[in-house]
């Protein structure tokens, strides 16, 4: 039933809560521990603030449109969204994703599809602030004294 997905370090799945293969819902769904889909959600999939261990599984058969925040995502199924794992994502083999993964750690699987960025957590600080545009005069200037040297 819960297939051979790793969630936690010693390599147990662990599951608190299960939405299971005939579940469709239609909302945000707010989490702790471990959260197996099977089924569809329609909505964003978050854990609970200071959820540490918070893990979100989405077997081969589920599907999440929306966005995930976790601790840990194991994706198996289709996901049309954004991802933000404060540790680790996985993407096994069978995994379907269109939209960004933003990780700490991430593991790909050959086989896994992904339509979207790979961002490290990290990266995203490290980015230099955006360049300001010149100045009309100063960009007159430099093209004109270009202009000079070329000539």
């Amino acid at each position: 039933m819960f297939g051979s997905n790793k969630s936690n370090r010693d390599g147990n799945l662990v599951v608190d809560a299960l939405i299971g293969a005939q579940v469709i819902i239609r909302g945000d769904v707010e989490f702790s521990g471990g959260l197996y889909v099977e089924g569809t959600i329609l909505g964003k999939v978050i854990a609970q603030d200071g959820a540490s261990s918070a893990t979100l599984t989405l077997a081969e058969q589920g599907s999440i449109e929306g966005e995930i925040r976790a601790h840990v995502v194991v994706l198996s199924g289709r996901l049309d969204g954004d991802v933000h794992a404060s540790e680790r994502v996985e993407l096994t083999p069978s995994a379907r994703v269109t939209g960004n993964i933003h990780y700490q750690v991430v593991e790909m699987n050959a086989g896994a599809q992904l339509t979207g960025r790979l961002i490290h957590g990290a990266a995203q600080m490290a980015l230099p602030p955006p360049a300001e545009e010149p100045a009309a005069g100063r960009d007159g200037n430099a093209r004109k004294k270009l202009a000079d040297a070329m000539a």
